[in-house]
């Protein structure tokens, strides 16, 4: 008899603890759906852009990826003439200069901060903005940039090897498309450093010089502190790589949630049980396809399944929004829907494994997540011919109507060797 009572005690306080977790992970999603639904919209307002690519500078970040750099410089729009590159050992890149950032300098920022403190003290910039880059951004259909003093420009991975990392980064990308109502937001609480253009005049005034890992979200956090910026999404999907295994994505996530959470008290009160639960709810997203396999068999004289069936119900059909999202902003070809669908409770579980981690044990350090070189992209993607990066301008889709036809038929190739 003891036996039986407190098992039943150790249910009711299984079914308690999912359903806060629950609840938490349901708050994130109606403020997602508000985001996505009523403040995103009038974002394609700054369709006709007031400043054309003359009036950038690019700027790429690396440590010392020569063979990555060269296919990111390779794919920037002929029109943009002022092309630096600031890396941590010297090397030879065609179609920019490339500047090394002294061992003597010195400053508060670490890592990739310190080399954009270093840049933005030391290169002149005559244009209105300077766009950073990642090493391995594969810039497309960059027209143009409006006149906002923050503007960004949306991403969309590259498979380079592992199948479950893309299919994480599909659906993440599916989530960022809270990103099309940040505008409305005075704190927009994220950013993505690897396709941002910043008013050059904002980014004197305020630099880098701050020690954080996140360094893209913590110069949008503290310019919106300090200064009335406008904030713009433009949606253009720049190339980037998914990491190449599980390892590098539990690392990279792990980093991304330490940093904010270390950089959170720049955010005002009002903000914070918002950043805080969109934080938890990333790192306990695996409730929801666990609630829906344990709930049927929970005994029917506990309460709380009751209402647990219909809320996971609910929640998971809220993950296979956020998929589909993603796999709309693929452009993914109906046929392969029905198998992201499939896989996406365990995209959810490996996306959280690396938030977890950076809940649980933060990390310091900034570490740069492995990318592969171009040759290797063209290698691994049959819709990539040898040469097509180099040969690629930043002014249209990548592979233009070739892509258009057979666009993810990069992913066919992983699906079919699995």
């Amino acid at each position: 008899m003891f036996g039986s009572v407190s098992l039943d005690a150790g249910i009711v306080l299984f079914a308690a603890v999912l359903g806060v977790v629950l609840v938490l992970y349901g708050l994130s999603a109606l403020w997602w759906l508000f985001e996505v639904v009523v403040l995103s919209r009038g974002w394609r307002r700054d369709s006709e852009f007031e400043w054309g690519l003359e009036d950038v500078q690019i700027r790429i970040l690396t440590v010392d990826a020569e063979q990555v750099v060269q296919g990111t410089v390779d794919t920037v729009p002929d029109a943009i003439d002022d092309v630096r590159v600031i890396a941590e050992k010297p090397m030879q890149i065609d179609g920019a200069t490339v500047h090394v950032v002294p061992d003597s300098f010195e400053c508060a920022a670490t890592n990739k901060g310190r080399a954009l403190e270093w840049a933005s003290r030391t290169l002149s910039c005559e244009r209105e903005y300077v766009c950073y880059l990642d090493e391995d951004t594969l810039v497309t259909e960059f027209t143009g940039v409006p006149d906002a003093d923050i503007v960004q420009f949306t991403e969309r991975p590259v498979y380079t090897g592992s199948w479950l990392a893309y299919c994480c980064e599909v659906f993440r990308v599916g989530y960022q498309f809270e990103q099309f109502g940040f505008h409305r937001l005075r704190y927009p609480l994220y950013a993505w450093g690897g396709g941002v253009a910043i008013r050059s005049s904002l980014e004197d005034q305020l630099g880098w010089d701050v020690e954080t890992i996140t360094e893209d979200t913590n110069f949008v956090w503290r310019a919106a502190r300090k200064y009335d910026v406008t904030f713009r999404v433009v949606d253009t999907r720049f190339r980037n790589q998914a990491p190449p295994s599980l390892k590098a994505m539990f690392r990279q996530r792990r980093r991304w949630i330490s940093g904010s959470l270390r950089d959170d008290g720049i955010l005002p009160l009002s903000y914070r049980p918002l950043y805080f639960t969109r934080v938890f709810a990333w790192a306990c997203s695996p409730a929801i396809p666990i609630a829906l396999l344990v709930s049927p068999f929970m005994p029917g004289t506990v309460a709380l399944p009751s209402v647990l069936d219909p809320l996971s119900i609910l929640l998971g059909v809220v993950l296979v929004v956020y998929i589909c999202c993603g796999l709309w902003a693929y452009r993914m070809r109906p046929l392969l829907w029905p198998v992201f669908m499939l896989a996406t409770p365990i995209a959810v579980v490996l996306h959280a494994v690396g938030a977890a981690w950076g809940v649980l044990s933060p990390v310091d350090e900034f570490e740069v997540t492995e990318k592969v070189t171009p040759t290797t992209l063209e290698s691994v993607h049959p819709s990539l011919e040898n040469g097509d990066i180099a040969a690629h301008n930043g002014t249209e889709r990548l592979l233009g109507d070739r892509e258009s036809r057979s666009d993810e038929a990069d992913i066919e190739q992983p699906l079919v060797q699995k």
